[in-house]
């Protein structure tokens, strides 16, 4: 069991639905050692792309990729899910169906900061039925720029979106793969993975 499994384990809470909350050290209060960790691996699973530019969508993919910004010495670039008067000049927009929020967003990224001589390492915190993503890569397919790798925190490994964007010819690396969640007693299957 890795470093993410064994807090999953510790501190996660299986909820109705398939709902996995992780907002005590993830997405809502933020564990900033366990992101140095998490952020490291990603380093250490990409170390042999060339990434100059990681994307994400707000927010809680924001923190978590600020942090393997770090390990890369690259920006990071946020997908905005409404339009606010700060943002001028041409967008790139792509439209994406949220799990956990049960709606579905425009995202919007600026041209100015997606270009063709991009190689981008999207980051997310959580795979569930792979829009998000979808989206992402439609943005960054858009601005000519190349997707170089995926990397998810939490991949719920029991919805389609994992496959769908393997199927698609990606690399996604998830660092935890849960394959089933059990509301009643709380249990958690990890799916094995290659260390």
């Amino acid at each position: 069991m890795n470093f993410l499994e064994e807090r999953i384990k510790k501190d996660g809470i299986v909820k109705e639905g398939n709902v996995l909350k992780v907002d005590s050290f993830l997405n809502h209060q933020m564990d900033i050692e366990l992101f140095e960790q998490i952020g490291e691996e990603f380093k250490r699973r990409f170390a042999d792309k060339n990434i100059n530019k990681i994307l994400t969508i707000e927010a809680s993919g924001i923190g978590i990729a600020c942090i393997t910004a770090r390990y890369f010495n690259v920006p990071v670039v946020f997908a905005k899910k409404s339009k606010s008067i700060n943002l001028e000049g041409e967008m790139y927009v792509a439209e994406v169906e949220s799990f956990t929020h049960k709606c579905k967003n425009q995202v919007i990224v600026s041209k100015k900061f997606l270009n063709p001589e991009d190689h981008v390492l999207i980051i997310d915190d959580f795979l569930a039925n792979g829009c998000a993503l979808q989206g992402l890569i439609s943005i960054v397919n858009e601005a000519g720029a190349s997707v170089e790798g995926i990397g998810i925190v939490i991949e719920k490994g029991f919805q389609t979106g994992g496959q769908t964007i393997r199927n698609l010819g990606y690399r996604l690396e998830s660092l935890a793969i849960i394959d089933a969640m059990d509301a009643a007693d709380g249990n958690i299957v990890f799916r094995r993975q290659e260390k």
